[in-house]
């Protein structure tokens, strides 16, 4: 595919790989006129745990009610969107802020110069459930599972997955490596291994997003903790956390460690 003109990006606010991803992809934008069509996905969905309740089913979650406002803005302007996840992924993943608390989200609203009451109207809308369920959907469909998730038309995929995203000509650079994987319809899968060094890196790139989160890490069916030496198992995904000093496992995520057999990050 040569001429790429626009994407559809697929987020998570809660992931703070497609937060990195997402300022890669801005920069390209502003660099050769890309349209960036954005789009829906939620972590909270994909790594449920069988017997929890799903993130539409709960009065306010986390991910899926900030997609919900999302959802509404762009009903009247893509701009809006995009602007509404910069500064809610920025909240979360640069200032350690609680975007996904509903007085924040308020906040961020009025920081736009939008209507606090968009928080109430979308949630009060369920119709903004089923355009955020739509996008999900559409990447389950073609065999996705986590974020950031690009398609360009009918080629779907997962990445690039990155900290520090590069800018000015190594980004535009990034840009035509990306898109010329969809000249190669049997070019499933090319990764860089994840060291002990690579796993604090990442670790502290995401430090103010690990203290505001209000979630645990899942990867692969197993909770996911932090440490010094890197990333450590906690024990399985469904476990018992009654007695557990870590954060709540209400809208299950899974933890900075994108493979193929689980959701990328939130």
């Amino acid at each position: 595919m040569t001429d790429v003109t626009s994407v559809d990006f697929h987020f998570d606010v809660l992931c703070p790989y497609a937060y990195q991803t997402s300022k890669w992809v801005r920069d390209v934008a502003d660099q050769l006129d890309l349209t960036i069509d954005w789009k829906f996905f939620s972590l909270e969905e994909i790594n449920r745990v069988d017997g929890k309740k799903h993130p539409w089913d709960r009065e306010w979650s986390y991910g899926w009610s900030l997609m919900r406002i999302g959802a509404l803005l762009r009903r009247t302007s893509n701009d809006d969107l995009g602007r509404w996840y910069a500064i809610a992924g920025r909240a979360l993943h640069e200032d350690g802020l609680r975007p996904h608390e509903p007085e924040v989200a308020r906040h961020l609203l009025e920081q736009l110069g939008l209507d606090r009451a968009l928080v109430d109207e979308a949630i009060g809308d369920p119709t903004t459930h089923d355009e955020v369920k739509a996008d999900h959907d559409r990447v389950v469909a073609a065999g996705g599972y986590g974020v950031p998730t690009l398609f360009f038309g009918d080629h779907c995929l997962f990445g690039p997955v990155l900290i520090n995203p590069p800018t000015g000509d190594a980004a535009v650079r990034l840009w035509h490596a990306v898109t010329a994987w969809t000249e190669f319809p049997d070019l499933y899968e090319l990764q860089r291994p994840k060291t002990k060094a690579i796993e604090r890196r990442i670790a502290d790139a995401f430090q103010p997003y690990l203290e505001a989160r209000d979630w645990v890490s899942i990867n692969r069916g197993v909770e996911v903790g932090f440490s010094d030496d890197g990333f450590e198992v906690v024990g399985a995904a469904d476990r018992d956390r009654s007695s557990s000093p870590s954060p709540s496992p209400s809208p299950p995520s899974p933890m900075p460690s994108p493979s193929p057999s689980s959701g990328s990050t939130s």
